[in-house]
């Protein structure tokens, strides 16, 4: 066993989004996420073959689901399950401290 601390060993600097996986074992991929001040591409939407659990542990986020007009803002503590091919974007996180996620992949 290791013990490790998913707020700990995050660079000072990030100028892409950083996803580390945590864990994978056949259907399942735990990933953390470290966002800060990042969102998706103009026009990018996530459509994923896989369902995608995530929390947000730290921060802020604004996510946005195809066909939706509001932005879904997260704050911590808050987590939402996307179906496979529900297509949505990270419209905003918080450009002043780490947005930190805990996002699990799983099959349907």
């Amino acid at each position: 066993m290791i013990k490790e601390n998913i707020f700990k060993n995050i660079p000072n600097a990030i100028p892409e989004e950083l996803a580390e996986v945590i864990s994978e074992t056949g259907d399942i991929r735990i990933e953390r996420i470290v966002s800060k001040g990042h969102s998706s591409d103009p026009g990018f939407w996530y459509d994923q073959d896989g369902n995608e659990y995530v929390v947000l542990l730290k921060g802020s986020a604004g996510l946005l689901f195809e066909g939706e007009k509001e932005i879904f803002v997260m704050q911590p503590g808050d987590y939402v399950n996307i179906p496979a091919h529900v297509r949505h974007r990270v419209e905003w996180t918080d450009p002043e401290q780490e947005t930190i996620w805990l996002a699990v992949y799983y099959l349907p």
